[in-house]
């Protein structure tokens, strides 16, 4: 366990000041300053030693817990996880570790790890102790800048409260009235990729002579219109002007880049505000582009407060009305909550919509089962009628692709916990200060909890009785994309709703093939894990819908 870093400072600056006014022969010079740099070095020296070399493996309470192999003598695993994508060497490690729930790993200067493997730890965690278990300093500076401290990063009754005040505005009866808005938004976004789908003079019914369109582009356009329409009552126009200024924001935030990478690194052992100095080109964006969606978010409450009547207090259920209906908010946290769902609110969504097409473009076949689905039960896209929430929870078959999407290819890869207190965990002692490892795309492909296929894309597992919900495990826990418990994502229904209607409208629509077939996805794991370049596809109306 890691001495307080306070309390070295205050131990030297204590040793120093006595040294000079009591054994002036032992300090340097009789000057406090060298005195204390040189006691300062010591400690840390020693201090070092401790953490680094001794305590992981000779004391730590978690030393005897299983682990992979191959540690360096100082960084531990950090080659792996530095190389290799976010969370996937928890993917192989969670299948190849025999172990009973937990799994220890060393990170960067041998920090622990704590890997949760199956239900019996993860329930501990999410659900019977999870406010034992914070969203730890690094994390919530780290997103605060872009993502606000609305409810994703609160803790405590804190988050309690803010999550009770705002359930309102996700439940199933008001989603379900939200459908013709996610049909008008894909019926919208299908339209305006149309043009985009073949070149002057080319035979538009050969896919392999289609131009490449990035998915990933119109995605997060159509879903940051979305939580706008839905979420806040505000159109954001984005499908059909891709630089409004909320839309170009995002995008800059959410490209994937290797500094981003870099700077997430250096945020594992430098402070904070010691990696943001860093005159990066990163470091300047982000700043910046949080200004302006706070500005955005902040003009979107004022517009509501005057257009808010008496009337719509009680009618309206978007997230703004919900937020002020409550009287639980100040102006300023409301800012906070609106930047939380507008940013949660459409990236992850989008991101998901990324990796759907993959899959279906991979797997032509499925790709055709889901297209006759679709035309077989809905309304066709450019039709006046919408589709329905009843229609569209009656389609097996499309409920069983964006479950198995979003197991497979869970946006958020990865969340971090750390111990608020000295606890346990599946009956193992675990002193405070614990880093925990919550895994979605390793526990999502865990061969024991999903089978010896879980690493492949099998849409078939979520068909037949029982199976709809459970894909064929046993335990809940098997599929956490959206997590748990207390902290699990409000906006779950919201989001596997509009989920479903984009993916209706694309597939209903269109046949969808990748640009490059056999090239390696490198995947950058942001905000949420998009591939490295965009996901370039080729896209050909199908005629009869």
């Amino acid at each position: 366990m890691a001495p307080d870093k306070r309390l070295l400072c205050l131990g030297s600056v204590f040793t120093a000041l006595s040294l000079v006014k009591l054994y002036p022969q032992w300090s340097i010079h009789g000057s406090f300053i060298a005195t204390f740099l040189a006691c300062l070095s010591f400690v840390v020296t020693l201090s070092s030693i401790w953490n680094v070399l001794l305590y992981p493996k000779f004391f730590s309470p978690l030393r005897h817990l299983p682990e992979p192999h191959g540690n360096s003598l100082f960084l531990g695993q950090f080659a792996a996880i530095s190389s290799e994508p976010t969370g996937k060497p928890q993917q192989r490690w969670i299948n190849e570790i025999p172990n009973t729930g937990l799994i220890k790993y060393l990170n960067i200067f041998n920090n622990e790890r704590l890997l949760l493997t199956n239900p019996k730890a993860l329930g501990e965690v999410l659900v019977t102790k999870n406010y034992d278990f914070l969203k730890p300093a690094i994390l919530r500076e780290g997103l605060g800048v872009t993502l606000g401290v609305g409810l994703v990063l609160a803790e405590g009754e804190e988050h309690k409260t803010q999550r009770k005040n705002l359930m309102p505005a996700f439940a199933y009866r008001h989603i379900k009235d939200l459908y013709p808005v996610f049909w008008s938004k894909a019926f919208e976004m299908v339209n305006a990729i149309m043009p985009t789908t073949q070149l002057e003079g080319t035979d538009p019914t050969e896919l392999g002579k289609a131009p490449a369109i990035e998915i990933g582009n119109w995605s997060s356009r159509a879903t940051l219109d979305i939580i706008g329409s839905a979420g806040v009552g505000r159109d954001f126009g984005a499908i059909q002007d891709p630089d409004t200024e909320l839309s170009a924001t995002y995008r800059k935030i959410f490209q994937p880049s290797q500094q981003a990478k870099l700077l997430g690194l250096l945020s594992l052992f430098l402070p904070t505000w010691l990696v943001r100095a860093i005159p990066m080109k990163r470091n300047q964006e982000i700043p910046a582009a949080a200004q302006t969606i706070r500005k955005v978010c902040r003009q979107l409450i004022e517009d509501k407060k005057r257009n808010l009547d008496a009337k719509d207090q009680e009618s309206g259920r978007d997230i703004i009305s919900v937020a002020l209906s409550s009287g639980g908010f100040t102006e300023e946290n409301l800012v906070d909550q609106m930047m939380t769902f507008l940013l949660a609110g459409h990236e992850t969504t989008a991101t998901g919509i990324i990796w759907a097409v993959h899959c279906l473009s991979t797997h032509p076949h499925y790709q055709t089962r889901l297209r006759e689905e679709i035309r077989a039960n809905l309304p066709s896209i450019d039709s006046s009628t919408p589709a329905t929430a009843e229609a569209l929870d009656r389609l097996p078959f499309l409920n069983a692709v964006c479950n198995e999407v979003l197991r497979l290819y869970p946006p958020v890869v990865m969340t971090l916990r750390e111990a608020a207190k000295d606890t346990t965990i599946c009956g193992q002692y675990v002193p405070k200060g614990t880093m925990i490892i919550v895994c979605p795309s390793a526990v999502n492909r865990s061969k024991e909890l999903w089978g010896p296929d879980a690493s492949e894309f099998n849409p078939e597992r979520w068909l037949g009785p029982g199976k709809m919900n459970t894909g064929g495990a046993s335990s809940n826990y098997a599929f956490l994309t959206f997590l748990h418990g207390p902290r699990s994502c409000i906006g779950q229904v919201f989001a596997k709703a509009e989920f479903a209607v984009l993916l209706a409208g694309l597939a209903g629509r269109f046949e969808m093939e990748l640009e490059d077939k056999d090239s390696e996805i490198k995947i950058l794991t942001g905000i949420t894990a998009r591939p490295m370049g965009g996901m370039n596809v080729r896209m050909r109306a199908v005629e009869g819908w």
